[in-house]
């Protein structure tokens, strides 16, 4: 079951919260330090991680499931964030350079429509991060936190989900390993345990952390189809009202 926009809210308002923004954040800066002038979108709940683009990016989108409910965003001016049908978005064919998905696979009713989608509006040679709890993670196992809802995967799963999808895996990684408690002292060394972790590729990390990129040719799927308008044929006008009867 979706999450309400205020539980996300209140989450990353609280010490927990941006801790885990925090150690995200630095993954994805990372993967996507060259953005200038690229055209980014998060899906889901993706505005806490998505201020660090908007100086340099050509346009910032923040897409929210209508099952979730949507909140203003920025703060300031004009809002960039829009309630949607997750898997038909409101925006042309290869028109997103870049895409990050956090809290939206995991209780997405259909997960690989929703990465059809994605493939869609993703530009040739763009790029797109999946951030899912993980199935082996202690955050998966705590509803206490948004990563503790939803169906977590493992690495497996998303490697089969993505193939399906005709995404091609270009890093993968894990995050989150302190564990879920909003302890002062837990959340002061949650840079170290992220460091150690990393430097010995740990697993046991709260999420999994994809980036993958989509190969250029795919079968024409029933979906697309579905989603063509049908053409009515005109309404053939009655004999009598012809004769004006």
């Amino acid at each position: 079951m979706p999450l309400d926009v205020v539980d996300l809210r209140a989450f990353y308002d609280s010490p927990l919260g941006h801790a885990a923004q925090r150690l995200l954040s630095r993954q994805i800066r990372v993967r996507w330090e060259d953005h200038k002038g690229l055209r980014v979108l998060g899906v889901g709940y993706a505005t806490p991680y998505l201020v660090d683009y908007q100086a340099r990016a050509q346009r910032v989108l923040a897409f929210m499931p209508a099952t979730q409910g949507v909140v203003h965003w920025p703060h300031n001016g004009q809002s960039a964030s829009a309630l949607v049908e997750p898997t038909m978005m409101p925006l042309p064919d290869a028109s997103i350079d870049r895409i990050l998905v956090i809290h939206a696979l995991e209780t997405c009713e259909h997960p690989r429509d929703l990465l059809e989608e994605i493939w869609r509006i993703l530009a040739p040679g763009g790029r797109v991060i999946l951030i899912a709890p993980s199935r082996i993670g202690l955050w998966a196992r705590l509803d206490t936190t948004p990563f503790g809802h939803g169906y977590p995967y493992s690495r497996g799963q998303l490697q089969v989900l993505l193939q399906d999808t005709l995404f091609l895996p270009v890093y993968w990684g894990e995050a989150l390993y302190v564990p879920p408690f909003a302890r002062a002292f837990l959340l002061r060394s949650a840079p170290a345990f992220e460091r150690i972790a990393g430097r010995f590729s740990l697993p046991g990390g709260g999420v999994q952390l994809v980036e993958a990129t989509k190969q250029l040719y795919r079968p024409i799927g029933l979906r697309r189809a579905v989603r063509r308008a049908i053409a009515l044929e005109p309404v053939i006008q009655p004999v009598g009202e012809v004769a004006g009867v």
